[in-house]
């Protein structure tokens, strides 16, 4: 063995960086293994963080003490709060932002981990001792470094393969070359693969584009930041500006001669002539998606999302595209605006391979393997955000696990979205990339994006994630929203507490700041408007806590990792066998494991009690 870690992380995309973050800054011995480091932190796609439920996935990372937060908030060149028109509970921030700063940004940060050491170099075996205990990772020029955990992040780099057309080139990105052994040692390992597909739309050139023919979409007037250390009021500033200028998007649509162009050469799509195999994202579908399954729809959006401040290159969200290049030029060019715009990279789709998630546990470690952590993509993912969560949950794993020899730390449903994210990956495995949305929730009431330092903070500082400053921060705010709300439901205005008038819809924090200053409640707006929004939920919020304590009686009840279920009497055998294959933590992940019923779990429940 050439060089010791105690954890190797396989990977620099948004879960290697958000996993090597965790884990180094922890206190362990970190190598983060990148075909090339420049690259870590890439914006393959969308140059954009957040979203509607992504936005509140980030906003939760950045509470345990993540870096996506941080780094977005620096490079973000528009900030949007996404569902406005709705209640708070499903607001969704998200940021457009310069992809090469974003990146540059990334790195920046992990640089200023002292325990972790940047790795140049291809992973193709991972190396496992008689009682399948992680050992070390071989490179491909046969470097062996040794490790106590490995978490694999490679995101579509498996055995990946680029489409335009009927053109096929290997690589997980445009310029970057495809990870092949690391397949085939998975494989040998036990774990069953599968393989996925995503994609990506052209690339425009700025100045041939005639923004006159579409629809401006500004910036919120006053941006919102992901990270709380950016939203925790201070004595330096009042309110947070974004540190780069801002700018804005456009909005325009396809039409009715586009989709007869693309139907007139489906043919030629890959996805329609056979050439891929492998499902896409049914919620983030290419444009010949689109046409061939909204047939009754005449047109489509297109959001055109600059990628930086100092490149000229436009992102054309909303016609992802696998179609040949002289097909994608027609396409284009009959987009009004589009007319004579230069095409700087064709749109593609790639294939790679990814590991099915019913063989991990909801820490992310493999059943098969100790010490050994799959997180992004492998895991039938798609997106940043999802990618970011789970890099974030495995570094923290893997350092209890080369720390304690345990990894045991899981977020719940009704704690984050990141719990609903990882107990849908294991109980449900995806048969398509996997996307987080509002409504996958059933706590979404709970799981706000204003909230999430409530939620989690105190988790990552008992952790050991969030800095004594970040925690010091949140503890002043956290007591401040404690201290006023128990002020409110002492005074009184018409002989109704103002707690109570709150509650209503038609009464805000304004309607009462005089009364409010004349006894001496004065914190900042933006605060006010926390306390007023979790008043305003506060019913809501009740009536589901009895429902989460219900629910929380079956997670309480564990199922030994080593239970034979084959061993149950009374245990339906389709009922046995999804046992058998899922290994459910809980009697309440049992109950989530698709196709199994109550009377599964009251049977499985009585089999514990005996034991």
């Amino acid at each position: 063995m050439k060089v010791d870690f105690d954890i190797l992380v396989i990977g620099g995309g948004h879960a290697g960086a958000e996993a090597s973050w965790a884990a180094s800054r922890l206190g362990v011995r970190v190598g983060l293994i990148s075909l090339d480091p420049s690259r870590i932190g890439a914006m393959s796609c969308n140059p954009a963080i957040g979203g509607l439920a992504k936005g509140q996935m980030v906003r939760e990372i950045d509470a345990l003490g993540g870096l996506m937060g941080l780094a977005t908030d620096r490079t973000g060149i528009q900030f949007r709060m996404l569902n406005r028109s709705k209640g708070p509970a499903v607001w969704g921030p998200r940021a457009q932002c310069d992809k090469y700063k974003y990146a540059a940004e990334v790195q920046r940060l992990l640089h200023t981990c002292q325990n972790l050491t940047i790795l140049k170099g291809e992973a193709v075996e991972i190396l496992v001792d008689e009682h399948r205990h992680v050992t070390g990772v071989v490179l491909s020029d046969q470097t062996r470094l040794s490790c106590r955990s490995v978490i694999v992040t490679t995101g579509t780099f498996l055995r990946a393969l680029m489409h335009t057309g009927e053109q096929k080139t290997e690589g997980g990105r445009v310029g970057e070359q495809s990870a092949r052994g690391l397949s085939d040692c998975l494989r040998k390992l036990g774990l069953e693969l599968g393989r996925l597909k995503t994609g990506t739309p052209p690339r425009l050139k700025r100045q041939t584009i005639d923004f006159s023919k579409f629809e401006i979409q500004p910036g919120d007037a006053q941006p919102a930041p992901f990270s709380y250390l950016n939203e925790y009021p201070s004595e330096s500033r009042a309110v947070w500006s974004p540190p780069l200028p801002q700018v804005e998007c456009w909005l325009g649509t396809t039409n009715p001669d586009i989709h007869e162009l693309i139907r007139a050469n489906l043919h030629r799509a890959p996805m329609y002539s056979g050439q891929i195999q492998s499902t896409g994202p049914r919620y983030c579908p290419s444009i010949e998606d689109k046409v061939v399954r909204f047939s009754d729809k005449p047109s489509h959006q297109i959001f055109l999302e600059p990628e930086g401040l100092d490149t000229d290159e436009i992102y054309c969200n909303g016609i992802s595209t696998s179609l040949p290049a002289d097909v994608q030029s027609e396409i284009i060019r009959r987009i009004p605006g589009l007319e004579n715009a230069l095409v700087l990279r064709w749109g593609y789709a790639v294939e790679y391979d990814m590991v099915w998630p019913h063989q991990i546990r909801a820490t992310l470690e493999t059943k098969l393997i100790h010490g050994l952590f799959l997180a992004g993509q492998i895991n039938g993912t798609s997106g940043y955000e999802e990618a970011a969560a789970q890099g974030l949950i495995a570094g923290i794993n893997a350092f209890q696990y080369v720390t304690t020899g345990q990894a045991s730390f899981t977020l719940r449903r009704d704690q984050a979205y990141i719990g609903v994210l990882i107990d849908d990956l294991v109980t449900k495995p995806p048969i398509e990339p996997y996307r987080m949305f509002t409504s996958r929730a059933e706590h979404r009431l709970l799981l706000r994006n204003d909230n999430a330092d409530l939620r989690l903070t105190e988790i990552g500082y008992q952790i050991g994630l969030v800095r004594s400053d970040r925690y010091d921060a949140f503890v002043r705010v956290r007591d401040t929203i404690a201290q006023t709300t128990d002020r409110l439901k002492q005074l009184r205005c018409d002989g109704t507490s103002l707690f109570d008038l709150l509650r209503r819809p038609d009464r805000s924090w304004n309607n009462f700041s005089e009364l409010l200053i004349r006894n001496g409640v004065v914190t900042d707006p933006h605060t006010a408007w926390r306390i007023e929004t979790q008043i305003k939920y506060e019913g809501y919020i009740t009536r589901q806590d009895k429902s989460i304590q219900r629910l929380n009686q079956l997670e309480d009840k564990l199922i030994p990792a080593d239970f034979d279920y084959r061993q149950v009497v009374g245990l339906r055998n389709e009922a046995r066998s999804k046992l058998i294959q899922f290994t459910p933590r809980s009697l309440g992940q049992a109950l989530r494991i698709s196709g199994i019923t109550p009377a599964d779990v009251t049977v499985l429940a009585i089999a514990l009690r005996g034991k």
